[in-house]
């Protein structure tokens, strides 16, 4: 028994009453079908509706076969065949799709006629919506270029300013819908609705469709776009519409407003200021690159001297080895100031990052110590990880006051 659908007629049918016609469990999942239903099935690019069934949740909506089948959570299952049960749709969802699907042939539309830009895929993200166009209507057209995707937005918004009224209307037969000024040849030959944005004399869109619209394109809201790229031989466009395109932009010109207030400018120099910002972020930056490169410089030069002294020569000869502890570079700066002084080390030289509650074992290519084994042999011990090469390893811990402790164990171990 084919399913009545009822949203083909009244997609703002929110509520109804129908009765199940069958029940049936598939991989632990129950799903009826009912003799009319006011819940759109997944297709055409849309998601389908969800809601309520009785007192159960509506968790998927598909077609087969000319019937509608509906997944319902439903665990023990009271219903039954011949059952008469409440519907509702999650209203807020379906009119967020009915405004995204129709600004998507509002757009879609106004590529055609601008660009002879023919919509060759489109996809429905929670995120954004994407359109394919191929430019192969209009042999003078050869990209789409930013500011042709900003002449569309706008010519596609005036639809919606001037409230055009979307019209869908439902045939038996492919022969019975020939005339109307359809964008695309049709695709299938039995029960064809066309959904026309405008008068069919100069509409804005016609093209088929079995998705849910508005009754106006004013309903729509706002069509945004937010970038075009290369696909494939096309152009995809990545927009949004309705109350999806306005959260989104009402987001952005907060986060605008934030970065004009923090860069003390206004809307017309806003662009000036961040420029000016990352310019002087950028001078920082090589400051500090080269304040680092001497500072790394110098900390080599001075161990290098140390290594020489008596006082180093004493300790050594107690079995301390050098330890030195940094709060203020990087560990990446460690790394260099390690690559740099290993031809100085005698034995082995500790480099302590504090914050980071790491220590670095370096030695030099002639000696004979292997830091990594050093590492991987002692480090779990105090609950620490780590491991490195011959010449530099790095061991790191939960608290600062193992590194003592792992130091301690290292300089007993080498005696």
């Amino acid at each position: 028994m084919k399913t009545d659908r009822l949203f083909k007629d009244n997609v703002y049918l929110k509520e109804t009453r129908a009765s199940v016609t069958s029940v049936s469990e598939r991989n632990g999942k129950t799903f009826i079908t009912l003799d009319k239903t006011i819940f759109f099935p997944t297709g055409g690019g849309q998601s389908c509706d969800l809601g309520q069934i009785g007192k159960f949740q509506v968790e998927d909506v598909y077609e087969y076969e000319d019937e509608i089948y509906h997944q319902v959570d439903c665990d023990p299952c009271s219903l039954q065949p011949g059952l008469s049960v409440d519907l509702k749709i999650d209203w807020q969802r379906r009119f967020d799709n009915m405004q995204r699907h129709c600004g998507e042939h509002i757009l879609s539309g106004i590529f055609y006629r601008e660009f002879g830009g023919v919509n060759r895929g489109f996809h429905m993200g929670d995120q954004y919506m994407t359109i394919d166009i191929s430019l192969e209507e209009d042999p003078k057209f050869t990209k789409i270029t930013w500011e042709m995707a900003k002449l569309a937005e706008l010519e596609a918004n005036r639809v919606i300013w001037n409230d055009l009224p979307v019209i869908s209307r439902h045939f038996e037969t492919k022969k019975d819908a020939q005339g109307l000024p359809v964008r695309k040849a049709l695709a299938i030959e039995k029960d064809i609705t066309i959904v026309c944005v405008g008068s069919t004399d100069e509409p804005a869109d016609c093209v088929a469709c079995c998705g849910t619209h508005p009754s106006s394109a004013g309903q729509v809201g706002l069509i945004k776009l937010y970038k075009v790229e290369s696909n494939k031989g096309m152009f995809r466009i990545y927009f949004d519409a309705g109350q999806r395109a306005f959260e989104k932009m009402s987001r952005q010109y907060d986060t605008m407003t934030q970065l004009s207030n923090s860069l003390s400018a206004g809307d017309d120099d806003i662009m000036e200021k961040f420029k000016s910002q990352q310019e002087k972020n950028r001078e920082a930056r090589t400051q500090l690159h080269l304040l680092k490169k001497e500072v790394i410089t110098r900390e080599v030069s001075s161990m290098a001297s140390s290594f020489e002294s008596r006082e180093f020569k004493d300790a050594s000869a107690e079995g301390k080895l050098p330890v030195r502890k940094y709060s203020l570079l990087s560990q990446d700066d460690l790394t260099a100031i390690a690559r740099d002084v290993s031809p100085y080390i005698p034995k082995l030289l500790f480099l302590i990052h504090e914050p980071s509650n790491t220590v670095f074992l370096c030695s030099s290519e002639k000696g004979s110590i292997d830091c990594g084994r050093l590492v991987r042999e002692n480090v779990s011990i105090y609950g620490g990880k780590g491991g490195g090469s011959k010449m530099l390893a790095r061991a790191i811990f939960s608290k600062y006051e193992y590194i003592a402790v792992f130091i301690d164990l290292i300089e007993k171990h080498l005696r």
